[in-house]
C-alpha cells in the first residue's frame, strides 16, 4: 500500500539575516540567544555557512584532526550545541504572518547592536515546507 503524502500546509514566513562577514562562534551564540529571548513568535532558527570539518579532507595532513578555534560547543537556549560551521546566514522562522513586522523590527535592533560591520534582512520562505517529487518517490 502506497504511503499518503502529508497534507499541504501554509508556508510560514522566514526572516533571512545575511551578515556582511562570517560570524565567529561567540557572535553566533549571542545572536541566537538574543533572538530567542527578545523576539516573540520565533518558531525555529536555522543557520548555514562555511563548514569546519573535524578532520582534514585533503592535503598532506589528510585524515588528521582539524583543530579550528571556531569549531566548538556553544549554549543556545540553555542547551549545548556543537557549532560545526562559520555562520554566514541565519533563517528565523516566525510562527504567524501577522507577527512578521514586529519581529523584523526587533531582529533589526538586535542585529544593529551585535553586527556593527553590516547585514541585510529579507522576508520570504527559504526552506522547503512540503515534500518535493523526489521526497515523495523516496517515501520520506
Amino acid at each position: 500500500m502506497a504511503k499518503k503524502p502529508p497534507q499541504e500546509q501554509i508556508p510560514l514566513p522566514e526572516v533571512l539575516i545575511f551578515p556582511a562577514r562570517l560570524l565567529k562562534a561567540e557572535t553566533t551564540e549571542k545572536l541566537l540567544n538574543r533572538i530567542y529571548d527578545d523576539v516573540p513568535h520565533v518558531r525555529h532558527i536555522t543557520v548555514s555557512g562555511e563548514s569546519l570539518p573535524a578532520t582534514l579532507n585533503a592535503g598532506p595532513g589528510k585524515g588528521l584532526p582539524a583543530e579550528h578555534p571556531e569549531r566548538r560547543i556553544i549554549k543556545v537556549k540553555g542547551q549545548e550545541v556543537e557549532l560545526r560551521l562559520l555562520v554566514g546566514r541565519v533563517f528565523v522562522e516566525i510562527d504567524d504572518i501577522d507577527n512578521v513586522d514586529d519581529s523584523l523590527a526587533r531582529i533589526e535592533s538586535i542585529c544593529n547592536e551585535l553586527l556593527p560591520f553590516g547585514f541585510s534582512l529579507e522576508v520570504g520562505r527559504y526552506s522547503k515546507f512540503k515534500p518535493t517529487v523526489t521526497d515523495y518517490k523516496k517515501c520520506r
